[in-house]
């Protein structure tokens, strides 16, 4: 099966980049040459590699991962990501799926209101919000099945929405299926903080005021933010800033605009907290690193 779905994806992506497929938020993208991990922004998705590896790093824990497992982000996360051993022998090649925050809530509470739906454990701890997960039957045949609509413009715009759907159930019932539907079912207070979060980051938003957002204590928030995380709130704000701030950088942007965008007042302050991260100053790493290329 996977070898079926390398075969279909790479007679339709032959040059680096990133190809869209014509299904919403899907799209397939390849690598040939190395690139070291650099900060990035996980928004909520589904990464899957076909032949070589892609490495993630978040606080200091790498995940390294290639067609044995995908990965699946199930909230906005600051990370620094990489294809470190790509090469035109050894090419990263892969499939990139946003997942639709509206389709997998409605499927993860229809999952939870059903009967026979599996629960989720009784437990108080917060699954992770990024995790490797194997590839079983039922989300091969339902990746197969999606990525068979470009063969046709009428079924893709027919079928698309429905065999995403079908993909989207397969990562909520597998390996991830814990993470999935604790971040977009019933319970899921901690993936609504990071949303505010992420959506309010030129703004000084306070523990208390996220607490209060999703009718936690101040401790009790704290805890299960950094369980899912891996990271305490204050640390996800500030790692969120700097990484948006360095991939505008690395997108073309002055210092001083990006730091602005992220909300910073002061460009001294922002300074100083990138290079305490990065162990750079910005202006010493957009010359080291040029206009970084980052694919999922």
């Amino acid at each position: 099966m996977k070898q079926r779905i390398k075969q279909l994806v790479e007679s339709r992506i032959t040059e680096d980049g990133m190809v869209e497929t014509g299904i919403k938020g899907v799209s397939l993208f390849r690598v040939t040459h190395s690139m070291p991990c650099a900060p990035a922004v996980y928004e909520p998705t589904v990464v899957v590699i076909l032949s070589g590896k892609k490495e993630a790093i978040l606080d200091g824990d790498h995940y390294i991962y290639d067609n044995s497992h995908y990965l699946c982000c199930t909230v906005s996360l600051p990370v620094e990501a990489g294809t470190p051993e790509a090469s035109p022998e050894d090419p990263l090649l892969g499939v990139y799926i946003s997942l639709d925050t509206k389709v997998m809530t409605e499927l993860a509470i229809e999952m939870e209101s059903t009967a026979r739906a599996i629960k989720l454990p009784k437990s108080s701890s917060q699954p992770p919000g990024m995790s490797l997960a194997n590839w079983d039957s039922t989300f091969s045949d339902a990746l197969l099945r999606l990525l068979q609509l470009g063969e046709s413009n009428t079924d893709t715009a027919i079928l698309g929405e429905s065999r995403l759907r079908e993909l989207y159930y397969a990562v909520l019932k597998g390996d991830a299926g814990i993470s999935a539907r604790r971040a977009f079912g019933i319970g899921n207070e901690i993936a609504k903080s990071i949303e505010y979060l992420s959506l309010n980051l030129s703004k000084n938003v306070t523990i208390d005021e996220l607490a209060s957002l999703v009718g936690m204590s101040r401790a009790v928030f704290h805890r299960k933010f950094k369980q899912a995380t891996r990271i305490s709130p204050i640390q996800f704000m500030k790692s969120m800033r700097l990484n948006k701030a360095a991939m505008k950088i690395a997108a073309g942007m002055t210092v001083n605009e990006a730091a602005m965008a992220v909300g910073y007042v002061s460009s001294s302050q922002f300074s100083r907290e990138f290079k305490r991260m990065y162990g750079q100053s910005p202006k010493q790493w957009s010359q080291s690193k040029g206009l970084i290329e980052n694919i999922a």
